[in-house]
């Protein structure tokens, strides 16, 4: 009995536990499996497929990256710390665009100054600028945005001038500098449901990042979900955490 106990926990933790490619590099395995990361952080491991992102993205030891819109419990920020490490450096950006929305929570969030250190993961900066600025301290060797890019297109953030903001992530960006745009699919709509599912087209993605300058490096599809439909808002029960979304990396010349 305690043989097929073990056997059948054996059995349920591989199932719910990501699986690992083969040739995943230690650091990023290392990054995920970390201790440090919190259980509501892991939990979301299934659905975000982090090995995946992050062997996808070229983060590696010493990097300096840039996380934009981090969200409350900065999933990515932490999986980035751990792999870019003490020589590293990550800087959780949370644009000023967002201060109006902030200031309306009941109690109104509030931010860090900008400039501050992480107390738990100290190579992690928090920046609070415009993302048409940007205002970073040196050149990163990636900028990464996961589900934001189609809102910098809605009214609550400006909306954003989405060439500006595009100019100055190529411009925050080290030659050889990559780009990744992680987001809730619509394919062929255009901007037609970034207010309303808070999806975007990907093809629109790539046009205007294309604008700035940019090459398109290609694509991931570790997070595509046939079973979506795209007619759902992305919080919808029955979708959510399980949208179709695509990875796109660009790359500076």
């Amino acid at each position: 009995m305690k043989l097929r106990l073990a056997l059948l926990a054996a059995t349920a933790l591989a199932f719910s536990a990501p699986a690992l490619a083969a040739d995943t590099p230690a650091y990023v395995t290392a990054a995920v499996s970390n201790p440090d990361r919190s259980a509501e952080e892991t939990a979301r491991d299934a659905n975000r497929k982090p090995a995946d992102m992050l062997a996808f993205a070229g983060i590696k030891p010493g990097d300096k990256v840039v996380d934009l819109v981090p969200g409350k419990e900065a999933y990515f920020t932490h999986l980035f710390a751990n792999v870019v490490g003490k020589d590293g450096r990550v800087y959780s950006f949370m644009p000023t665009e967002l201060d109006a929305m902030l200031a309306k929570h009941n109690p109104p969030t509030a931010l860090p100054p900008d400039g501050t250190i992480d107390p738990k993961w100290p190579n992690v900066t928090f920046v609070h600028h415009s993302l048409t600025a940007l205002n970073l301290p040196e050149k990163v060797d990636v900028v990464w945005t996961s589900q934001n890019y189609h809102d910098f297109h809605d009214k609550f953030m400006g909306p954003v001038d989405i060439a500006a903001y595009n100019k100055a992530v190529f411009d925050a960006l080290k030659p050889g500098g990559v780009y990744i745009v992680l987001d809730h699919a619509a394919p062929g709509t255009g901007l037609a449901d970034t207010e309303t599912l808070h999806r975007i087209d990907p093809a629109v993605v790539k046009q205007e990042v294309e604008a700035a300058g940019f090459k398109f490096a290609g694509e991931d599809d570790s997070l595509k979900n046939p079973a979506d439909d795209h007619t759902k808002k992305v919080f919808d029960p029955s979708i959510r955490g399980k949208t179709d979304q695509f990875v796109y990396k660009f790359v500076k010349p």
